[in-house]
């Protein structure tokens, strides 16, 4: 649904920035009594097509005149941030845990609450219940959102997607037939070496991208650099290493339990995390001039 406002420019600039705010609150309001739409939902432009207005935008640095067309747009219900991550990993973090437990009902009845013999068995529910955890406390500690929603239908899109993929491979793993890896212990140990150091990795890029932010604060845009943490030096070569992290840490998951749905899981995560990678890195390049060339999206030297 498509609507616009028109109104004339403050001419104070003193005023300006918040003239700008208090026309934007009062008009969310103002539209979502008389149109019957979600406040969270509503965007803003001064052209019908286009990016939307941010909440910080100034009218004065608009392409605009004297009078201004305000076009606003419904997106429907929207969800915070940190709700859609919650959401999201909380989900996989409890359904694995029923499977690892053998609830009534999803193997047989004689192998209900039983446990299985094999010790990779047990690790792997370790590994993913840390995974996940980790993933639940840096959303609630560690990430800085912005302002920003995502949409109520592809907050459960995302959520069947997490969910499902998490019951498949777990059913797998945790099944009362499932033989353990072929190598036996080597292949166990070397996986969980890899899969403990690439979930640290990640840990503290996540930090060093908060902390960017923290000291540069919302207006300011910097591109992440090394730390003294070694885990970071991930950036010399790549742009996005918490990433190459994330991917490592499944990939190490997989061999660790040799369980085809993990494998495919890890496929599918890398596709997306390697398109979201070189959406950052066009970014990073196009943004700042003195970006480092030598760095590739999310393998070293070669994606």
């Amino acid at each position: 649904m498509i609507c616009n406002y028109r109104k004339r420019l403050v001419e104070n600039p003193i005023h300006f920035k918040w003239k700008m705010k208090f026309l934007v609150c009062e008009e969310r309001s103002r539209t979502t009594t008389l149109c019957s739409l979600f406040s969270q939902g509503l965007v803003y432009n001064v052209f019908s097509e286009g990016k939307s207005l941010r909440d910080d935008d100034v009218l004065q640095n608009l392409p605009v005149g004297t009078t201004a067309t305000l076009y606003f747009r419904d997106l429907g219900p929207q969800v915070g941030w940190t709700m859609v991550f919650l959401a999201e990993y909380f989900g996989p973090l409890f359904i694995y845990l029923l499977f690892y437990f053998r609830a009534p009902y999803i193997y047989s009845h004689q192998d209900a609450f039983t446990s299985s013999p094999h010790s990779v068995v047990t690790l792997a529910c370790a590994c993913h219940t840390c995974h996940y955890i980790k993933r639940l406390i840096e959303t609630i500690f560690v990430h800085r959102f912005s302002h920003g929603t995502m949409p109520l239908r592809t907050i459960v899109r995302n959520c069947v997607y997490y969910w499902a993929f998490s019951a498949w491979l777990a059913f797998y793993i945790n099944h009362p037939l499932y033989t353990p890896p072929s190598y036996g212990d080597m292949q166990v140990n070397y996986a969980l070496a890899i899969f403990v150091l690439c979930e640290l990795g990640n840990f503290s890029i996540h930090v060093a991208l908060n902390n960017l932010k923290a000291e540069g604060g919302p207006k300011c845009r910097k591109f992440p650099h090394p730390t003294k943490n070694p885990f970071t030096w991930l950036f010399f070569f790549v742009s996005c290493p918490n990433y190459t992290y994330e991917v490592g840490a499944w990939a190490s998951f997989s061999v660790m339990t040799q369980c085809l749905p993990v494998a495919l899981f890890t496929f599918l995560a890398f596709i997306q995390m390697t398109i979201w990678a070189k959406g950052k890195h066009k970014t990073y390049s196009r943004e700042f001039k003195d970006y480092p060339h030598l760095r590739m999206p999310i393998i070293p030297l070669l994606l």
